[in-house]
């Protein structure tokens, strides 16, 4: 079950500074199980068997690094795209699959254990999923089916951030930007069932919006309401005026924007039409007088379609949202209307994942700091820990020493940017303190009342520290997650354990694909602390404008340039869709900063010997073929659409390449010339870090 309010998945986190297997006390004993072994890249770290060198590194470089690789790798038929990402997410599934499996529901020694196990138990009933049938979201359309008046809507609106169902508008407890000791209420625009507001206004998805017009109609019969397929056009119509009235993605990354306080009254005063106090009473934040709103110039118009959408629209739009909330927790029938649409149609995945993958997620969600006590007890070995922390501080180095060379920025920018450098915590592998999960209630035999309970943990868990101190130890990932993040309201990276594995990272591997891989990884999440947004933020986590007027001016216009070099991409397939530069800036600055970066730090780690020769490779070259290695990604045409229009993230095929074009040494380590297609002239070149 996704999570409705604003995550804090990107602002969390804890150093990391005791063995793992010593800190767990009793549950450091973990039940026998069958532990998956990861796989190995070559003899040294690199997969030279997945290059194609028919190809020139600079004609094609993701097929020179990952050609062979690509054309002998068919994408799972039970995903949407594949690449090394989701290679070390199916060890993570796998791993945690064997540790849930050897948890009891009557471990009442090991609450967390206990309640993974019923949480896991309960998905896998198919037997009681299909008995139930519709009965659980029957029991749960029965309050939107009585609601008399729009009152009631904000309601239920405010209550589904404790269950399911949906809102115009997504509360949030976050770190005040302002004021980073403090945890305050965030409020965003949201509504919109199918995500980002171009699918519905730009005419080349007119697709997509006429095939989820079926799908709303499709869920609403099933669940028995009635005129389903007049429910569904007008709740398509209701949701494409919200989507005329939401901010693009690229003005929803402005942090100078998006940061408005504002009082209830305010909001009575500027979003008027929709019932605050009524909202903000259900979901339990009615002693709350201040929001931090987001998207401001957005709410009149959101609450403007709440005022002049018909009630039976809007009831319509409630039981959709709640069905469509519940229905991987249902029968066959609801499973599958729901994977036809979002999996299948959108994403082109042609078939469902197993039910005990879907199950595993659903376990994580529920107490996924619980199973991570286990996960790195077994998978995270010390030398991990001990190897990353000279890997870092050789990046914090590097970093350094290309602030203090910049042409382009001024000495007052410089000893700001390096205060704030010198302040970042870094987190590696997995917290210090773990999450409790005492105050969570499962059932045996209560999947969906599971899943409501989980959910409303969570928000409570979250609303209740509105006003207090911020928990600086708290992370915002498990230690199972295959991913990595910066929070710049907390100035922190952190690097859960299970992405600290091959092809990002190995122990024995050569020096220079390590830095390649994770390196370049972690050079990424550090240059968020000075890409377009992440630097508007000093060395507190103070959101403030510390940059000189003109070296602001210096660093947009390298950006703007590296806006147009992705923008220019064109994908076969899909005619007249590109990269959104601007929503994607910040990650593309992120990769750039990160390569220049780490290539330093692995020159600092050579200690002033000469690198060696490896398989003929030279030590600047086996560093790209890192980087490039861990990027090989392909997608299915659904899936890069999906991508491109609503993730800030470029492609991996574009990410491998792109930040390399902008690298002399890259050129250098390749002997790259004017006469090879992905050649930049050095005016060309964008210089930010």
């Amino acid at each position: 079950m996704i999570s409705k309010h604003l995550s804090l998945a990107a602002l969390l986190g804890a150093v990391a500074i005791t063995n793992p297997a010593a800190s767990q006390g009793p549950q450091a004993t973990v039940p026998a199980q069958t532990q998956p072994a990861a796989t190995g890249y070559g003899t040294w770290g690199f997969d030279t068997a997945g290059m194609d060198r028919s190809v020139k590194p600079g004609d094609d470089w993701f097929r020179f690094v990952n050609g062979t690789w690509a054309a002998n790798t068919q994408i799972p038929a039970d995903r949407s795209s594949y690449g090394a990402f989701a290679v070390l997410r199916d060890l993570s599934e796998q791993r945690l699959r064997a540790l849930i499996s050897g948890y009891s529901p009557a471990d009442a020694a090991h609450p967390d254990r206990m309640k993974a196990a019923i949480l896991y138990a309960g998905f896998m009933d198919t037997a009681m999923a299909e008995r139930l049938d519709a009965q659980p979201l029957t029991q749960r359309l029965a309050p939107i089916k009585a609601a008399k008046s729009k009152e009631d809507i904000a309601r239920l609106m405010g209550g589904s951030l404790g269950g399911f169902g949906a809102s115009f508008f997504a509360p949030g407890v976050n770190d005040d930007a302002k004021q980073p000791d403090r945890y305050a209420l965030y409020l965003r625009q949201s509504g919109l069932g199918l995500g980002d507001r171009d699918l519905y206004l730009d005419a080349k998805f007119a697709p997509q919006v006429e095939r989820y017009r079926h799908y709303v109609a499709q869920l609403l019969t099933l669940a028995g309401w009635p005129d389903a397929d007049a429910a569904a056009n007008g709740v398509v119509a209701m949701e494409t005026k919200l989507a005329n009235a939401h901010w693009t993605r690229a003005q929803s990354r402005n942090r100078d924007k998006t940061y408005n306080p504002t009082t209830i009254a305010e909001l009575n005063t500027q979003a008027q039409g929709f019932p605050w106090a009524t909202f903000f009473q259900a979901a339990g934040i009615a002693a709350t007088d201040r929001a931090i709103v987001a998207q401001n110039t957005a709410f009149p118009g959101i609450a403007r379609v709440f005022a002049e959408t018909d009630l039976a629209t809007l009831k319509a739009w409630e039981a959709f949202r709640t069905a469509d909330d519940i229905a991987p927790l249902l029968s066959k029938r609801f499973v599958d209307a729901q994977f036809d649409f979002r999996s299948k149609f959108l994403n082109g995945q042609p078939e469902q994942r197993e039910r005990w993958k879907r199950a595993v997620a659903f376990t994580e969600n529920g107490v996924g700091e619980g199973i991570g006590r286990d996960y790195v007890a077994l998978y995270f070995p010390p030398e991990s820990k001990t190897k990353m922390d000279q890997l870092v501080g050789n990046l914090r180095v590097a970093l350094a020493g290309r602030i203090r060379n910049l042409a382009w920025m001024g000495p007052q920018t410089k000893d700001q940017a390096l205060a704030k450098l010198q302040g970042f915590t870094v987190k590696i592998g997995y917290p210090e303190k773990w999450r409790d999960y005492g105050a969570l209630e499962v059932k045996q035999g209560d999947l969906v009342g599971n899943a409501e309970r989980a959910q409303r943990f969570e928000w409570d868990y979250r609303r209740r520290r509105i006003g207090i101190p911020v928990d600086k130890a708290e992370w915002g990932m498990t230690p199972q997650t295959v991913n990595a993040y910066y929070n710049s309201v907390k100035n922190e990276i952190v690097f859960p354990a299970a992405i600290l594995q091959p092809p990002f990272f190995d122990p024995k591997a050569d020096d220079a694909i390590n830095y390649g891989g994770i390196g370049g990884v972690i050079g990424h999440e550090i240059s968020h602390g000075f890409d377009d947004q992440g630097r508007k933020s000093d060395g507190r986590g103070i959101l403030r404008d510390w940059w000189t007027a003109e070296d602001a001016t210096k660093f947009e216009a390298q950006a703007t340039r590296l806006d147009g070099q992705y923008e220019a991409y064109s994908f076969d397939g899909l005619p007249g869709i590109h990269i959104n530069g601007r929503a994607s800036m910040g990650e593309n600055i992120g990769d750039l900063g990160g390569v220049l970066i780490s290539l330093d730090a692995y020159h600092t780690a050579l200690g002033g010997k000469p690198a060696p020769v490896v398989d003929g490779f030279t030590g600047d070259q086996r560093f790209f073929l890192g980087w490039g290695q861990v990027w090989r990604t392909l997608f299915r045409n659904e899936a890069l659409r999906q991508q491109l229009v609503s993730d800030p993230h470029s492609p991996g095929q574009i990410r491998a390449v792109n930040p390399l074009r902008n690298v002399d040494a890259w050129y250098a380590a390749w002997k790259i010339d004017p006469t090879q297609k992905q050649y930049l002239a050095p005016a060309d070149r964008v210089r930010i870090w």
